[in-house]
């Protein structure tokens, strides 16, 4: 073997070994044995990066629902706190006594305190 013949294989080696851009760009790279057994593999971190992309994507919508149930909760909450404080107001023995008068029914307020009633048993 000539001196020309061992420097010609051995710089098609390391044409070989090493993936030049053209070798990229006409795709002569992908069909390299090396790489054509690391197929399974490249397929399946695709496979996760796929999956972590929808995850996150999953995630954040809960996350919004969340938000916005938390900022319905609050509202609906103080609305609560209002409805039972005006509650709490007309229901007021005063407040009734001055709405039976506004509307005119013929109710009158007890003077006399309430009466216990007793049962004997026999």
């Amino acid at each position: 073997m000539s001196d020309q013949e061992f420097i010609d294989i051995e710089e098609s080696k390391k044409s070989q070994k090493k993936g030049s851009f053209k070798d990229v760009l006409d795709g002569s790279l992908l069909i390299r044995e090396n790489v054509v057994k690391q197929f399974p593999y490249i397929f399946f971190l695709t496979f996760l990066a796929l999956i972590y992309t929808g995850n996150r994507y999953h995630a954040e919508k809960i996350k919004r629902k969340v938000t916005k149930f938390q900022v319905e909760q609050k509202d609906l909450r103080s609305e609560s706190i209002t409805t039972k404080s005006q509650l709490m107001y007309m229901s007021k023995q005063s407040e009734v006594a001055k709405l039976v008068k506004e509307k005119g029914l013929e109710l009158e307020e007890s003077t006399e305190p309430p009466k216990k009633i007793i049962l004997k048993d026999d």
